[in-house]
């Protein structure tokens, strides 16, 4: 059953700072876990429980929806994986600034990157609780661009895959991060079909991460410069799932929300999380 689970995000008074803690127990991610513990993660945006695999699970997934604070990605994922009858658990990270403000989530560069931090301490009390359980984060839209700096936190290989759905970043986004972060590396699904949202959308507000005169990498793909040295070996850990008329039978056409199609994530974003440790 998909259930929604709303909380408390913590106040002043029985919230410990995010800033605090990290003073005491540093900025990688084993500090970000003391930190979400011993606040009892009451700082961070609570998750939504999605849906609860009736079974014992075998991973994790954090669906970080797109601007405006309707919670598709979450909702389409939560059914999709019931469906599949996947032992996944699914949960919601809310980080928009509230229900139809999808402008002032596309525009907010410094409230994406601070909501990508307490993402990361998210990913580490998961991690801190559920040590044996691998996590995956999946991105849709804007959200993308907090799942992308919330890897700036991560340790490497502290999380198992990071999914792109629609990505509304900028088509130049430094990825090295977030491949150092995903043991299993990075999967960006994009549509040159997309020319609603990440075509006439991004030419009036800019991409999330704030950057005008650069198309989206949702639309035109990642432009990943090469890699040398120490960062050669990522290359191998990133992958571009570019749309083709070939899966319009999922009833995915290549617009904005076409990712999300249930028939089109359960056979081709889905096959992703069942390979992991």
């Amino acid at each position: 059953m998909i259930t929604i689970v709303t909380g408390s995000l913590g106040t002043a008074e029985n919230a410990v700072s995010f800033e605090s803690l990290r003073a005491i127990a540093g900025p990688t991610a084993a500090g970000l876990a003391i930190a979400g513990l011993l606040s009892g993660c009451a700082s961070l945006p609570t998750p939504v429980t999605s849906y609860k695999a009736p079974a014992p699970p075998r991973g994790i997934v954090l669906v970080v929806d797109g601007a405006g604070g309707y919670q598709e990605a979450s909702k389409a994922v939560a059914a999709a994986v019931e469906k599949s009858g996947m032992p996944l658990d699914v949960h919601s990270f809310v980080w928009t600034h509230g229900r139809g403000r999808g402008v002032a989530d596309m525009t907010d560069v410094d409230h994406a990157r601070a909501q990508g931090r307490r993402l990361a301490q998210q990913v580490a009390c998961h991690r801190a609780q559920c040590p044996n359980l691998p996590i995956h984060v999946l991105a849709y839209s804007a959200g993308t661009h907090v799942a992308l700096e919330a890897a700036h936190w991560l340790e490497p290989d502290s999380v198992e895959r990071i999914v792109l759905l629609a990505p509304a970043v900028s088509a130049d986004y430094d990825l090295r991060p977030a491949l150092r972060a995903a043991r299993q590396g990075v999967d960006a699904f994009t549509s040159e079909q997309d020319r609603l949202y990440l075509g006439l959308g991004t030419r009036i507000v800019g991409t999330a991460d704030g950057k005008r005169g650069v198309p989206p990498a949702g639309r035109v793909g990642f432009d990943m410069p090469p890699l040398a040295g120490a960062d050669a070996a990522l290359a191998m850990r990133f992958r571009q799932h570019p749309w083709d008329p070939s899966v319009a039978w999922t009833t995915n056409v290549g617009d904005h929300p076409g990712s999300l199609r249930s028939a089109y994530l359960r056979a081709y974003v889905l096959p992703l999380f069942a390979s992991s440790r």
